[in-house]
């Protein structure tokens, strides 16, 4: 018993922090009819600045980190999205009312990494003070692009069965994944970071904007997740479900995994918070356009929908989940 409320007194003390407090406020303001809006253009350049901030640290922290080191992570995070894709795809396609391109690019936006999330977790970890290893937000690009090619072969592969639509190299699929405007920022940051020395533009620039440029991004997010709860009352509620136990089912296996990692390496236990929060995200930024073009006939209410008015929210609420349990877990 004494266990369970400990977990809960840390679990709780964890939702205080900040970053979570302005996406809850932006779910109230909407809810409360606010008129507040961040204009398009502004939100572009908050996701710009913290994916080259996130690709930045991740790749001079690359420079000096042993490639050995970074392998089974590395691994993992391709397996654990390939894994999400497969187990959301298998979930959904079994229920009758929901359609086989939907349950698939649902599946897809699941498996890939969402940028908020990975930011906010980045945030409440060194506000609390648990260490990570630099390099581990380069994960992200391990587990957000074959996520994303899964759910678009997956895609493929069905339209090819029943004769409605046009085969696509998977090389070109793969081509028009990393000319997206968020892979394209990460992995130029990360270049940048790895071959050019850009502390003094980090240190004076970017790692000053990021809390509060992240705060803003909060903010939109918890407005933008009670705006389309709209649109998902308008289809089947079982995507509603998903969007609820997805991200706890996907955390713990990414939890489970990076565990494992420490256990054969010496895995941070900040690096398996990160694999966890990583995992129980769902892409906002790089896969609703690449799935929009790649899987057109899916209904993007449906996939968007889900992640953005429930995924989302659930996955950013339940960083201090993971935190908590690697506080009793990995650090006893």
């Amino acid at each position: 018993m004494s266990v369970a409320l400990d977990f809960l007194a840390l679990f709780l003390t964890q939702l205080q922090k900040p970053t979570l407090a302005f996406l809850l406020g932006g779910m109230v303001l909407a809810a409360l009819g606010s008129r507040l809006e961040i204009p398009d253009p502004i939100y572009q350049f908050i996701v710009l600045v913290l994916l080259l901030k996130i690709g930045m640290g991740a790749g001079m922290a690359l420079r000096a980190a042993d490639p050995v080191a970074l392998l089974l992570p590395a691994l993992g995070a391709a397996a654990l999205g390939l894994v999400i894709v497969l187990l959301g795809r298998v979930t959904l396609c079994l229920i009758s009312s929901v359609r086989r391109e939907d349950g698939i690019a649902t599946a897809g936006l699941f498996g890939a990494v969402s940028v908020s999330t990975l930011a906010a977790g980045m945030v409440i970890m060194e506000e609390d003070g648990l260490a990570y290893e630099a390099w581990a937000p380069a994960l992200y690009p391990f587990m957000d692009i074959p996520a994303l090619l899964a759910a678009i072969v997956l895609a493929q592969r069905a339209r090819t069965r029943s004769g409605s639509g046009p085969r696509m190299r998977l090389l070109s699929l793969i081509t028009d994944s990393l000319r997206g405007g968020a892979l394209s920022a990460l992995l130029l940051g990360m270049a940048l970071g790895l071959v050019s020395r850009p502390d003094p533009v980090f240190d004076s620039f970017y790692e000053p904007l990021f809390r509060g440029l992240l705060s803003l991004l909060m903010l939109v997010m918890g407005m933008e997740a009670f705006a389309r709860l709209a649109e998902l009352r308008r289809v089947a509620h079982v995507y509603a479900v998903y969007g609820l136990l997805a991200p706890l089912v996907h955390g713990a296996l990414g939890f489970a995994l990076g565990w494992a990692i420490h256990l054969a390496t010496g895995f941070s236990p900040g690096g398996v918070v990160m694999l966890a929060v990583m995992a129980a995200s769902s892409s906002d930024v790089s896969g609703p356009p690449t799935l929009r073009v790649a899987i057109p006939s899916a209904n993007a209410a449906v996939y968007i929908g889900t992640s953005t008015s429930i995924g989302t929210p659930v996955a950013l609420l339940s960083i201090p989940l993971w935190m908590t349990l690697a506080e009793m877990v990995l650090q006893t």
